[in-house]
C-alpha cells in the first residue's frame, strides 16, 4: 500500500482497476487531471484497489478538498479499508481535509468523522414500460402536459450546456469558480470524444429553449451532471420530459441512471418522481493538525 503522485501513476492500471471494479467516472485519470489542483493514488498491491486523493495547499499545509463537480470518490478494487489504517497511513502526507467516499464503501465503525449523504438513482435494465410502472401520477401527468403543448428533445453542445448551467444557478455554489467550469468544458470536450458525454436541449414549436441536460457517461452508469431549466421551462414541465425522454432511450442497458442527488429535500422528491431509490455514500471530515491550527482551521 502506497501514495503515489500522479505523475508516476501508471494510467492503464489505474484506470483499468476503475473500469473493472465498477468505480465512477470521477475516479478516472482523465476526470482527475482536469479537475483537481493536485492529486495523488493510494495503490495496493499493483492497482488492485485504488483510492484517488485530490489536494492543495493554503499556509504551507497540504489538505485533502473536493473538487467541483465530482461527487464520489473513495476506494476502488477488490480491498477493504479500515478508517483508522487510512489515518495512520495518510498521517504525514495529508492531516487536514474532506473526502467523499463511494456508496460501495462500508467501514467497520462508525465515527463522527462520517456523515452520510444521498444520491438517487434509478436501474434502466427493464423495458421502458416497466420503468414507468413505477413513475408517480403526477410525473405522467408532467410529461402528458409536456407533449400537449408540443416539445421537442434535441442535440445541443456540450459547452452551451455548461455555459447555462454557470449563467443560471453559479450564485448556488460559491466554491465553484470561473476556472471549474472552463475545467469543466475541456473535460466535457474530451468525453464527448470518446462517446462519454453529451448535452440534451428542450425547445418549443418555436425553437424557444426550455430546459438543457448535460449527460456523462461509462459503461455502468448515465449522470445526470447539468440539469438546466429556464422559469417558461418550468411551467412546462421540460426537465421532467428530458429526463423522461434519456430513461426511454435508454431502457433495456445494463446502466444506472444516476441523479446526482440530493441531500435537498425539493430536488430529491423531484427525482423520486421517477421511481429512483436512494443510496448513500459517506462525508469524511478530519483535523489531525497540532491544537493551535486546529483550532483555528474549524
Amino acid at each position: 500500500m502506497e501514495i503515489i503522485p500522479a505523475y508516476n501513476i501508471n494510467i492503464d492500471k489505474w484506470d483499468d482497476c476503475v473500469s473493472a471494479n465498477g468505480g465512477l467516472i470521477y475516479a478516472t485519470t482523465t476526470y482527475l487531471n482536469v479537475m483537481t489542483d493536485n492529486w495523488s493514488g493510494l495503490v495496493i498491491n499493483d492497482y488492485e484497489t485504488v483510492m484517488p486523493l485530490p489536494w492543495r495547499r493554503k499556509w504551507g499545509i497540504r489538505y485533502l478538498y473536493t473538487p467541483s463537480f465530482m461527487q464520489q470518490l473513495g476506494w476502488i478494487g477488490k480491498s477493504r479499508i479500515d478508517l483508522n489504517v487510512l489515518n495512520q497511513l495518510l498521517d504525514g502526507f495529508i492531516q487536514y481535509g474532506d473526502y467523499l467516499f463511494n456508496s460501495t464503501n462500508h467501514f467497520y465503525l462508525s465515527t463522527e468523522t462520517l456523515t452520510p449523504k444521498c444520491n438517487c438513482i434509478l436501474d434502466l435494465s427493464q423495458d421502458y414500460q416497466q420503468i414507468q410502472l413505477n413513475y408517480s401520477k403526477e410525473l405522467i401527468g408532467y410529461i402528458k402536459k409536456a407533449k400537449k403543448h408540443g416539445l421537442i428533445v434535441t442535440n445541443t453542445d456540450v459547452s452551451f450546456a455548461v455555459d447555462a448551467y454557470k449563467k443560471l444557478y453559479s450564485d448556488r455554489f460559491s466554491s465553484t469558480d470561473d476556472l471549474d467550469y472552463q475545467h469543466f468544458i475541456q473535460l466535457c470536450n474530451l468525453l464527448e470524444k470518446q462517446g462519454k458525454a453529451f448535452a440534451r436541449k428542450v425547445i418549443d414549436e418555436n425553437g424557444k429553449r426550455l430546459a438543457i441536460g448535460l449527460f456523462l457517461k461509462d459503461n455502468n452508469r448515465i449522470y445526470n451532471l447539468m440539469p438546466s431549466t429556464y422559469p417558461e421551462g418550468r411551467k412546462l414541465c421540460a426537465m421532467h420530459f428530458l429526463i423522461d425522454t434519456i430513461i426511454h432511450e435508454n431502457a433495456g442497458k445494463q446502466l444506472i441512471f444516476d441523479f446526482e442527488g440530493s441531500d435537498h429535500p425539493g430536488i430529491k422528491q423531484f427525482y423520486q418522481l421517477f421511481g429512483s431509490t436512494e443510496e448513500s455514500y459517506m462525508h469524511w471530515h478530519f483535523n489531525h493538525l497540532p491544537r493551535i491550527i486546529k483550532i483555528i482551521k474549524r
